[in-house]
């Protein structure tokens, strides 16, 4: 979810995906990026805010490959990797969904809740459907949600929606909180939202580096790089989370997505 426009799709080359209002083609000719579709603005305004094009990568991995070789090879093979600049109640109804799911079924639940109670676009005699916004979601009951597939999740998509049409916590307030710990426990206080899905939503729309999600994937290669625990299921978070602060400090989060790709060339 961090790496790639949501709903994306190939086609001769490029790929087109829908975010917030825009439905945007991405295609690579002559050594360039190319960019184009339908805007809720300024294309490159949008692409550049989108794709976090403002963010010196280079600069942050040269500091991060000084930390150690581990990380340095693997920021070689993650070589292109940034974060999006994703719609943050998009990233918090997505990554509840998340909770033990895989990908294809991720996917397919965005895209039916979506065609469901978003607005559909026309870009290329192809239809497209926006993320739904609060209040077009609160539309939708808990048998509705089921009905589309979410599972054990469609209490706390109905319940997290209600809080925020309610306005007991809002999307500006959470936008707004600089304090990463305090920002953790409101977003703990939404259904269907844990620590690392707390995390993840902090990580990827909210910019705050210095978080580590942990989930089986980072346990793993942490344990092997630092730990060497036989029993890698016994590593406690709090050891990693620490280990993290230590070494990577406020670029952890980065450093995160980077080791996804320790040893993938094995």
């Amino acid at each position: 979810m961090g790496s790639v426009l949501d709903g994306i799709k190939k086609k001769i080359g490029s790929y087109t995906g829908i975010f917030k209002k825009n439905v945007l083609n991405v295609k690579k000719e002559d050594g360039k990026i190319i960019f184009k579709g339908i805007c809720d603005g300024d294309i490159k305004e949008i692409c550049t805010e989108y794709f976090d094009l403002n963010t010196d990568y280079e600069k942050i991995k040269q500091e991060l490959s000084k930390i150690d070789e581990y990380l340095k090879t693997s920021i070689e093979y993650g070589r292109g990797i940034r974060i999006l600049n994703q719609d943050l109640w998009e990233t918090i109804i997505s990554f509840i969904i998340s909770a033990n799911n895989n990908i294809p079924r991720i996917k397919g639940i965005i895209e039916r809740i979506s065609k469901k109670y978003g607005k559909k676009i026309i870009y290329n005699e192809k239809e497209y459907y926006t993320f739904p916004t609060i209040e077009e979601l609160s539309k939708a009951s808990i048998e509705d949600l089921r009905a589309l597939g979410t599972g054990f999740r469609d209490k706390r998509i109905y319940e997290t929606t209600r809080k925020f049409l309610k306005q007991e916590i809002t999307l500006e307030e959470l936008k707004n909180e600089k304090d990463v710990d305090k920002l953790r426990e409101k977003l703990l206080t939404l259904s269907g939202v844990g620590e690392k899905v707390a995390d993840c939503i902090m990580l990827f729309s909210l910019k705050k580096y210095s978080v580590f999600p942990i989930d089986v994937w980072v346990r793993r290669v942490m344990n092997e790089l630092y730990i060497k625990e036989d029993d890698e299921t016994k590593v406690s978070k709090t050891l990693l989370q620490n280990i993290a602060k230590e070494k990577y400090k406020d670029l952890a989060g980065l450093a995160q997505q980077y080791l996804f790709y320790w040893k993938r060339d094995a």
